[in-house]
């Protein structure tokens, strides 16, 4: 069966029944329909967060083979309700770029998907929508400004705030505004960004209530004067007004996976060009309700992690107790150089070369005081020479090992990973702590960034980026965290660098101030933040037929 067959042949439950696992009483809720809710933000308790434990899925560097990060999160916290812990899983929300593009959905897979499925990959309960409104509502306000005769000075080539929308459309990425004559507004060179990549999501997502992210939207920086004066958001009134189309969005959105476990999605930011993981609200709330809460963080260790604990958990004074890396061992034979058409046959000699990425993503965890585990998502192609060679390697690293088949048997088929984690936070083994100080020099974290998680030998600067460091930090503002913008596809910023690669130098072309968010975006190498489709976009196979029923999602 088909992942959306799957999903609407399960026995979903109205959201009230999945509310009171929780303890959540029905005029807490916000009802989208029967099987969605919105969350208020006075169910957070900071003294029952305290005593909650909190667990992060992440993996190592994709491949074309898939591994399966959010399938693996929504089976652990399944897995966790079935041998009798009380766990909620937190995700983010799919964008609509992917879902159309060549990724898909997000919901997860086979029986560890969140329902209902059509619902959350497709339009939800319009959060994106309401962060491309309030987006676009400060660049309009901008060009409005520039319009005006007493307007704020602003040159226009030095704004850098551009436009969104959630949708993959390379022919976006760089156009001019403004043309047809005075009545027009003012001509400039300008763009759009996907909406997952813009400055409003990072901000909504590591706010703490409305007012702190009113005070954070003020904060977004936006140009220059003429003479060199930066203006921000608040110059020109227009945080109190996103913030109000962004009053329903700050919500997290309660949903439930198929085996009815309770699911907390909110917040969409990309992980190679934002910060990746869901909101500092969404987490909170989860561990306010439950007392496991099972989260992912985009992408693979270098990326995700990283930004999870360097920024989310510093900002939102969250502790992580345990890390699970998900892998498949057709995708590191991939890593070890194997054909992505002969991954289902058994290769050894790649399969151990692979572990080099294993073994760095495990490395890289132990940077921040935590041991992981490791959740090999099993494919029938595994032979039981290659889980033995895996075992083997990990064991002699006194790394633990669950081999889990969330997609087949849901919880069912992660209930050893459950019990290794359960066991890992009862031993009190993680001394988390975070991979740089924050008061360094900018130059000093982003370098600690690339030496420390991506293997790199340096850092070089374009002029550019030179110029908007050194701007930044005049600005009094040295003191942001660091948001490093990568292709994910390679530990290095070369796509093209697979495995483990070493004596690379990352190059950083040009740095954004994201000053709302409270970080600054080094952009390496060629990644960008507009995806374009790709040849055959999954929107091709995606259909409706007369009674509404979805077909094609995946």
């Amino acid at each position: 069966m088909k992942d959306i067959d799957i999903a609407r042949a399960a026995d979903i439950l109205h959201i009230n029944k999945i509310a009171d696992k929780l303890n959540i009483g029905n005029d807490d809720l916000e009802l989208y329909g029967k099987h969605k809710a919105k969350l208020p933000l006075t169910l957070i308790n900071e003294q029952k967060i305290k005593n909650s434990k909190l667990i992060l899925v992440t993996a190592i560097t994709p491949t074309p083979a898939g591994e399966g990060k959010t399938t693996v999160s929504i089976g652990l916290a399944q897995g966790l309700n079935k041998i009798g812990k009380q766990a909620t899983a937190v995700l983010r929300e799919p964008s609509l770029g992917p879902v159309f593009g060549i990724k898909g959905g997000a919901a997860g897979g086979g029986y560890s998907q969140v329902i209902p499925m059509e619902d959350i990959n497709l339009h939800f309960t319009g959060d994106l929508s309401a962060v491309e409104k309030a987006h676009n509502l400060l660049s309009a306000l901008i060009d409005n400004n520039l319009q005006k005769k007493d307007n704020l000075g602003i040159d226009p080539r030095t704004i850098t705030w551009k436009r969104v929308m959630d949708m993959n459309d390379r022919a976006l990425r760089d156009n001019v505004i403004g043309l047809g004559g005075t009545t027009q507004g003012v001509p400039r060179q300008s763009g759009f960004d996907i909406t997952a990549a813009s400055e409003v999501m990072a901000t909504l997502c590591v706010a703490t209530d409305l007012q702190d992210l009113k005070e954070r939207l003020g904060n977004i920086y936006i140009g220059d004067t003429y003479e060199g004066k930066p203006v921000f958001a608040r110059d020109l009134k227009a945080n109190g007004a996103m913030a109000a189309l962004l009053k329903d969005a700050i919500k997290p959105n309660l949903v439930q996976t198929l085996e009815n476990t309770p699911a907390i999605i909110h917040g969409g930011p990309f992980a190679n060009i934002a910060q990746g993981t869901n909101s500092i609200i969404a987490t909170k709330v989860g561990l306010s309700l439950s007392d496991y809460v099972v989260t992912e963080a985009g992408f693979a260790s270098e990326l995700g992690a990283e930004k999870f604990f360097d920024i989310k958990c510093r900002f939102g004074n969250l502790t992580p107790n345990a890390v699970v890396i998900v892998a498949t061992i057709r995708a590191l034979k991939y890593h070890g150089g194997a054909n992505i058409k002969e991954l289902e046959t058994e290769n050894l000699e790649a399969l151990k070369a692979g572990f080099d990425n294993l073994d760095k993503h495990i490395e890289n965890m132990s940077m921040f005081g935590i041991k992981p585990i490791i959740a090999i998502n099993k494919f029938v192609s595994d032979t039981d020479a290659e889980v033995e060679l895996l075992h083997n390697h990990l064991s002699a690293k006194d790394v633990k090992v669950s081999l889990v088949e969330a997609w087949a048997k849901g919880g069912e088929g992660t209930t050893e990973l459950a019990n290794m984690v359960i066991e890992y936070i009862a031993q009190d083994s993680s001394n988390f702590k975070q991979l740089y100080d924050i008061n360094l020099p900018l130059k000093d974290k982003i370098e600690i960034i690339a030496k420390n998680m991506y293997g790199a030998s340096g850092v070089e600067y374009s002029a550019n980026a030179k110029k908007m460091i050194a701007k930044v930090e005049s600005m009094g503002l040295g003191n942001l965290a660091i948001c490093m913008a990568k292709t994910q596809k390679s530990l290095s910023d070369n796509q093209s660098l697979k495995n483990r690669p070493t004596g690379f130098v990352v190059n950083i072309r040009e740095v954004e101030l994201s000053s709302g968010a409270g970080f600054i975006v080094p952009i390496a190498g060629a990644i960008m933040r507009m995806p374009g489709l790709p040849a055959t976009p999954a929107a091709e196979n995606i259909d409706i037929d007369k009674d509404g029923n979805i077909t094609g999602l995946f």
